[in-house]
């Protein structure tokens, strides 16, 4: 009973309610039960005291494994990976391989093919091509990433830094998304946020709004 996390019949109403859960079965099976009857006395007594064993063990078992549930504030502060629940690898659920070609990319390559697409569309293309100032028109370089997205991810899954750090966007079927999908991302990619936030297949609210996934080649 005291194993099982009570601290004795002063625990209050919970600490209560722990022992008529471990003890009541237990000491129910006494000689004018089924089983008593019939039986020898020490043959009887053992089986009562197994009994209760028991029932006391799971009990225990049951407190400890509610002990292990993890706080609200684990999970809303680090994710419910942080407070120790195995979820599986990132893209099992969506049926993915865990290594190789194919499985989800990690952010590592993902945030490393963002800044070289945002360096070619702010010094290369805005700069050396437009002779702009980012820093005067904020705005063009945004405006060129998204006809980047949209001309080569909408054709080929990928952008140029996509092509380097050897990661690509696709559909959740594993093949070629489509336009309007496509559109619907990279306006969300805009906005930086939405991607910001990510499920635990590693895929943000731009990926879950348009069905689509970004994998390793």
């Amino acid at each position: 009973m005291w194993l099982a996390g009570s601290s004795g019949p002063g625990a209050g109403p919970y600490g209560a309610h722990r022992i008529i859960r471990v003890t009541g079965a237990g000491l129910g099976a006494g000689p004018g039960t089924g089983r008593g009857r019939g039986a020898a006395p020490g043959e009887c007594g053992g089986r009562r005291r197994a009994s209760a064993g028991a029932e006391l063990r799971a009990a225990t078992v049951e407190v400890m494994s509610s002990r292990q549930q993890p706080r609200w504030t684990q999970t809303w502060l680090g994710g419910v990976r942080s407070a120790g629940i195995d979820l599986g690898y990132p893209g099992e659920r969506l049926g993915l391989p865990q290594e190789g070609s194919g499985s989800v990319a990690g952010f590592g390559r993902r945030i490393g093919a963002v800044l070289v697409d945002w360096l070619i569309c702010t010094w290369a293309i805005t700069q050396g091509l437009l002779r702009l100032d980012p820093t005067r028109e904020p705005w063009v370089p945004v405006l060129i990433l998204a006809a980047e997205y949209l001309l080569l991810v909408g054709t080929m899954g990928m952008t140029f830094g996509m092509r380097l750090f050897g990661v690509r966007v696709a559909a959740l079927d594993g093949g070629q998304p489509r336009f309007v999908p496509v559109l619907v991302r990279t306006f969300l990619l805009c906005l930086a946020v939405p991607a910001l936030i990510w499920d635990r297949d590693q895929r943000g609210l731009h990926d879950r709004a348009a069905n689509t996934v970004v994998v390793r080649l």
